[in-house]
């Protein structure tokens, strides 16, 4: 018996940002930049700053509000997760908590154990450094879990604080783009074997080496400084056609057979290419477009997103087949395959 989806929740910081509001935040004057902000398909943005934020933080001042804003974010996503699911923090067997926007020991998980006040025999495991795909691996891992111990629960956690992660460059088209689209949130999700929830069917992953330094971050004077290689728009189309691919023949399922594509939003470009190599309909990704518009790119939290509209607003029929996917560092094509 395979692992279901038995609750999820979303949390974002309190304050929501316009993209004229981070353009000024950021302290650009360039017109061309300010072309980039405002022709991103995002409107509004969550971020864990202050509206008189001082952009110059030092790494320890960037560190302190990373590790602040997550654990309350996250403390607040899980909470909405348990309680859809009519559980108690106590009755959580297992804890993965993914992000890549700071670096935390002991981790998240530990910490959220102590602050939820889960049972002290938790399992727990902190997954770092995986980007934007990282909630798939993470829910893999709960799924494992799951699996191994059929009574058990598994919570999966993804947070990130981008705006604890950011420089200011107008000369570098990357860091100019990441401050354009990131943002911050929360997702969490718990896994068990029985529920009415979608079926959670297996993974795929597929790496791609070769562009291994083109998506991450780097380190700047202590600071995180995002990576995004101008490849990654074109890269993204056929990375993804050749995963779902792989992952379809595994299961013996077709395209024309996903009722429910459910895509991380890392930006226009790269879902405009997605739906052009998939030959998607619009419509296919109107959940992902929502998502970019009121949210931006948060990156590990953002395809649950995606799945939370969904369940929000579709009334899939059993047996309808849906399909997570998310881009990030490595670099990776990650997939889950869901059965209603």
């Amino acid at each position: 018996m395979n692992p279901r989806i038995l609750g999820l929740g979303t949390a974002n910081p309190a304050e929501r940002f316009t993209q004229e509001e981070v353009y000024a935040l950021c302290g650009y004057s360039s017109k061309e930049i300010k072309r980039i902000f405002l022709r991103s398909d995002i409107d509004y943005r969550h971020l864990f700053i202050a509206r008189n934020q001082d952009r110059h933080e030092s790494p320890d001042q960037l560190h302190a509000r990373f590790r602040q804003g997550a654990l309350e974010i996250a403390s607040q996503a899980i909470e909405k997760c348990l309680e859809s699911a009519g559980r108690k923090p106590e009755d959580v067997d297992f804890v993965a908590a993914v992000t890549c926007t700071g670096y935390l020991c002991p981790g998240l998980a530990s910490r959220l154990v102590r602050d939820l006040r889960m049972k002290r025999d938790v399992q727990r495991a902190d997954i770092v450094g995986m980007g934007c795909a990282g909630a798939l691996p993470g829910l893999q891992r709960a799924f494992d879990h799951v699996k191994a111990h059929s009574s058990h629960t598994a919570l999966l956690v993804a947070v990130e604080i981008c705006s604890a992660a950011y420089t200011i460059d107008d000369s570098n088209l990357e860091t100019v783009v990441g401050n354009a689209i990131c943002a911050d949130g929360a997702a969490a999700v718990l896994l068990g074997p029985h529920g009415d929830g979608p079926e959670v069917l297996g993974f795929h992953s597929l790496l791609e080496p070769a562009f291994l330094e083109k998506v991450g971050f780097d380190f700047v004077e202590g600071k995180l400084r995002i990576v995004l290689g101008k490849e990654i728009p074109e890269v993204a189309g056929p990375m993804v056609q050749q995963a779902l691919g792989e992952l379809f023949g595994r299961f013996q399922v077709r395209k024309e057979d996903i009722r429910y594509w459910i895509l991380h939003p890392g930006g226009r470009r790269v879902l405009d290419r997605i739906k052009e190599f998939l030959h998607l309909p619009e419509p296919a990704l109107r959940h992902s477009r929502t998502v970019l518009r009121n949210y931006g790119n948060m990156s590990s939290p953002t395809v649950l997103f995606v799945l939370g509209e969904t369940l929000r607003h579709e009334r899939p029929q059993p047996g309808n087949l849906g399909l997570l996917m998310a881009l990030g560092p490595g670099m990776a094509a990650e997939s889950a395959l869901l059965r209603f």
